[in-house]
């Protein structure tokens, strides 16, 4: 083991909870009081005479490039950021542990935390109680694990770990990392031991010692920062007539398959904001998408639309209060989302644009990267699903704005009333599309599509109209499986869905041709 003092610094994270600015910046270049968060530490660190520091990064690893001539750190590259945390970026780290620092890239520390001697491992908190730590510090300057009802100190993340402890937490890492149930974890994982941490706290004062894991952390400690300039912000601003301060509790939510979202306060109402994600400016007409907002706003029928932008697609809605999405294992909550579904194709409203699933097979294929679809025998199971084309042409069908789109965890309950949101594929279809559409996303077997059926068609559905229905779930699976390939080549992985939508082609290729002959 080492025995002169290093550092490791943690930086390949994403940061998610930094919307929305955590696609423009990386959480160490963030600029606090003018200076990049990662450079403080490093001039703090070689100030205390430590000058081997390792950073570990991954999501744009280049901004760290001119670190390496500026300071000679090295780097170690994560290429796995996407998918793991932390625990596994310190495991790549192994071999430099001993008399070690650990330091998360996103800390600003107003007093150096290296200077002093040190004697023994140490994990930093600070005397503030924090609701989302899992460490409370006991009376013998230990932190034990509490459970997710309590709160704990703040944890600021800096440690020191010492030669002799360096050997049980890279053995521990290495267990931890072999078991894919981890790979969500956070490197402290491996300090604990039966529900508490196996090194002492140290605990200092929260001014001086501060984590900027979220933009409004930022803004607190510095209102000036050039990087707080965010045009997600201006059109908030813009929308609500707000000024910056009056956006508060700035909270991402759960990455979705196309956008990335965030919710917010905003003068005593709750909002949720959509980024369109990447490669979606392939994928979406936003101004179509506008087009039929604008004309379904306020009947009933979608969320509550403040804002929306038919050039960047940057939409504002207002967050449906203890809304829910549809449970498609509930008859209660299907019976409830088709009679809203059928109430909407009853409308018969309609917009300048159509959506053409055939047309859309191709298109998504010619964006591919690959030179081929990673399945091989997909010539096959196009050529099957595009035979099924002539017996759809042939049934009677009457064209109509149709959602695309009405999958299960786009129906949102709200007490008795149910909200169908995420228009951005909307245009003039068969109406029948969406029941195929939300049969794929559900993952349904058979039984279970032509329960849907009957439900939808209130048990009227002729032989001939539910055959059509399974050509959409054939030709439908091969769409969003050319969807998924796409989004693929974007370092987008989907994992049993993409899988699912390909079979769906397949499997029901052969009953739909079984039931025409």
């Amino acid at each position: 083991m080492n025995v002169e003092k290093n550092a490791v610094i943690l930086a390949a994270g994403f940061g998610m909870r930094m919307v929305p600015i955590n696609t423009m910046y990386t959480k160490g270049m963030l600029m606090v009081n003018g200076e990049p968060l990662v450079e403080r530490l490093i001039c703090q660190l070689r100030e205390a005479g430590i000058s081997k520091i390792n950073i570990v990064v991954g999501f744009m690893k280049e901004e760290y490039e001119y670190l390496i001539d500026k300071y000679d750190v090295k780097l170690i590259v994560n290429k796995y950021y996407m998918e793991k945390n932390n625990l596994h970026s310190l495991k790549l780290a192994a071999k430099q542990l001993g008399n070690s620092y650990i330091i998360p890239c996103d800390v600003w520390c107003g007093e150096n935390p290296f200077l002093g001697e040190e004697t023994e491992s140490w994990y930093m908190v600070n005397d503030l109680v924090d609701e989302e730590s899992i460490f409370r510090l006991n009376r013998k300057n230990h932190l034990n694990v509490i459970g997710k009802d309590s709160a704990g100190n703040g944890m600021v993340g800096i440690a020191y770990i010492s030669s002799e402890d360096a050997e049980w937490l890279v053995n521990e890492m290495n267990i931890l990392c072999d078991d894919p149930a981890y790979d969500d974890c956070f490197w402290e994982q491996a300090l604990i031991e039966d529900d508490k941490m196996r090194i002492r706290a140290k605990v200092v004062h929260s001014a001086q010692y501060v984590e900027i894991n979220t933009y409004e952390q930022l803004r607190e400690l510095d209102e000036h920062s050039d990087q707080l300039k965010s045009d997600a912000i201006a059109t908030i601003c813009q929308a609500l007539d707000a000024e910056q301060e009056e956006i508060t509790d700035i909270t991402v939510l759960k990455k979705g398959m196309t956008n990335r979202s965030f919710l917010f306060n905003c003068k005593g109402s709750r909002y949720i904001m959509r980024i369109p994600g990447e490669g979606t400016d392939m994928l979406i007409n936003r101004r179509e998408e506008a087009e039929v907002y604008n004309l379904i706003n306020g009947t009933g029928i979608c969320d509550d639309i403040a804002y929306i932008n038919p050039a960047n697609g940057y939409k504002i809605t207002r967050y449906l209060e203890g809304a829910r999405v549809c449970d498609p294992l509930s008859r209660d909550d299907l019976a409830k989302c088709m009679a809203k579904l059928r109430a909407f194709h009853n409308m018969r409203l309609t917009v300048g644009h159509r959506f053409d699933i055939f047309e859309k097979i191709d298109f998504y294929e010619s964006l591919w990267k690959h030179e081929k679809s990673i399945y091989k025998d997909y010539e096959q199971t196009k050529n099957g699903v595009l035979r099924l084309r002539e017996f759809i042409d042939s049934q009677p069908k009457e064209q109509c704005l149709t959602h695309i789109d009405a999958v299960p965890d786009n129906f949102l309950f709200t007490g008795d009333d149910v909200r169908l949101i995420d228009w951005e594929y909307s245009a003039m279809q068969d109406p029948h599309v969406d029941i195929a559409m939300f049969c794929i996303y559900a993952l349904y077997d058979r039984e279970q599509a032509d329960q849907l059926i009957d439900i939808y068609f209130k048990g009227n559905c002729s032989e001939e109209l539910r055959t059509k229905i399974y050509c959409y779930i054939a030709a439908c699976g091969l769409l969003w499986s050319n969807w998924c390939e796409y989004k693929l080549d974007l370092g987008v992985e989907f994992g049993e869905y993409s899988l699912c939508q390909y079979r769906y082609a397949k499997d029901y290729f052969k009953i739909a041709s079984a039931r025409i002959s």
